[in-house]
């Protein structure tokens, strides 16, 4: 696949190169349409979006962020995941609030969220997260030609079309999920 996002990135197909990926990214990576994602090597001191972006070229429109969000009702936590565009913010407290059927949501601790996800902290992504997480993903990010996200290490940015991740196990293409 030819990635027109890629700025100075070396693009190489991710289903040959697990040493980029985290396990779990791998392991969900063999049902899917591998022909489709692409895996960059990259500094992992520049894995935070802005920075990535302007180093490597990459329009910061085409990246989507993936954030972990713990809710709570009651004696009850709730976590899930939420893909949206770089350029946007997920609406955590009116929209997945809502979605998860809690009190009160937030951001999940970066410490919980690495160890429930098997991730890297600033390289979660919606490929290969656990499967009783509902997967959130805004309308913009499902419709988008390509993007880069997260690989499940700092090392590695992957490259997909938003149609993929639309399409991921238990995913659910909300509308204004992003502001």
């Amino acid at each position: 696949m030819t990635w027109t996002i890629a700025g100075s990135l070396t693009v190489l197909p991710a289903a040959d190169h697990p040493e980029l990926l985290a396990e779990p990214v791998v392991k969900a990576l063999a049902a899917l349409d591998v022909s489709r994602v692409g895996v960059a090597e990259i500094d992992p001191e520049l894995a935070d979006t802005a920075e990535f972006c302007a180093h490597y070229g990459s329009p910061l429109s085409a990246s989507a962020n993936c954030v972990v969000v713990l809710g709570k009702r009651g004696g009850d936590e709730r976590l899930a995941a939420c893909l949206v565009l770089a350029t946007t913010r997920a609406d955590v407290n009116g929209v997945l609030r809502r979605r998860l059927d809690v009190r009160k949501a937030s951001f999940a601790p970066m410490e919980r969220a690495v160890e429930q996800s098997g991730m890297a902290y600033g390289g979660i992504t919606p490929i290969g997260l656990p499967a009783d997480w509902p997967l959130y993903i805004d309308a913009a990010v499902a419709a988008a030609p390509e993007l880069v996200i997260g690989s499940g290490i700092r090392g590695s940015k992957l490259l997909v079309p938003g149609d993929l991740l639309a399409a991921l196990p238990g995913a659910e293409v909300v509308d204004g999920l992003a502001r």
